[in-house]
C-alpha cells in the first residue's frame, strides 16, 4: 500500500469509535509490584506516556499490553528488512492495533518521536534515518501486514531487532518490557 493508501486506511480507522479502546484501557489488573507495591504501576502504566505522545496513543499501548494474550503476530525476516502480520480476533483490540501501527509509521515518516519512556532504542534509528526506510502497510482480513525494507544493513538489523522485541511483547506483555529495560540498565 502506498503512503496515500495507508493514510486513507488510517483515516478509516480513526473514523471508527474509540470508545472500546478507552473502556478497555480502564480495566487494569490492579497490580503493583516491586518495592513493596510502590514499584511498577501496572494499573496506570506511566511508562507508556511520552514527551510527545498523546493520551490516546498511551491508551492504545495500555490496551495492547493488557490484552497481549489476544494478539497474534508473525514476523518474516527478509534480506533487506521485515514482513510482519499482526492480528487479534477481538475487534476492539484489532482496531487499536491498526491505529497504533498506522500512527507509528506516520510518526516515523514525519520524524515525530513520541519519546515513550519504555520505548526501544531501535526506534531512535528509525527516527534518525527515516528517509532510508521503505514501508508498505495493508489491513487485510488476516491482520495488519507491514513490510519495511532498507538498503542500509544497520537499519535492516534495527528493523529485525525491533520486530523481535514487539513479538516478545505480544507473547509476554509487560514482562518482556521489564526484562528489556533491565538488560539496558545492565542488571
Amino acid at each position: 500500500m502506498t503512503r496515500t493508501g495507508w493514510m486513507a486506511a488510517l483515516l478509516l480507522v480513526l473514523a471508527w469509535p474509540l470508545q472500546g479502546a478507552a473502556q478497555m484501557a480502564g480495566h487494569g489488573l490492579g497490580l503493583h509490584h516491586g518495592a513493596g507495591g510502590a514499584g511498577h504501576d501496572e494499573v496506570n502504566m506511566p511508562g507508556l506516556r511520552g514527551l510527545d505522545a498523546t493520551p490516546e496513543e498511551s491508551a492504545e499501548l495500555a490496551v495492547m499490553f493488557r490484552n497481549f494474550d489476544k494478539i497474534e503476530r508473525r514476523v518474516d525476516n527478509l534480506p533487506d528488512g521485515i514482513r510482519t502480520v499482526t492480528f487479534s480476533e477481538d475487534p476492539e483490540v484489532m482496531q487499536v492495533l491498526v491505529s497504533h501501527v498506522a500512527g507509528m509509521i506516520a510518526r516515523v515518516e514525519e520524524g515525530r518521536d513520541p519519546q515513550v519512556f519504555i520505548q526501544s532504542p531501535t526506534l531512535d534509528v528509525f527516527f534518525a534515518r527515516r528517509d532510508e526506510i521503505e514501508t508498505a502497510i495493508e489491513v487485510t482480513e488476516k491482520g495488519v501486514v507491514v513490510v519495511q525494507t532498507s538498503d542500509a544493513p544497520e537499519i535492516v538489523e534495527a528493523l529485525q531487532v525491533h520486530a523481535a522485541e514487539v513479538s516478545d511483547m505480544a507473547d509476554r506483555g509487560m514482562a518482556a518490557v521489564h526484562e528489556m529495560m533491565m538488560r539496558r540498565a545492565g542488571n
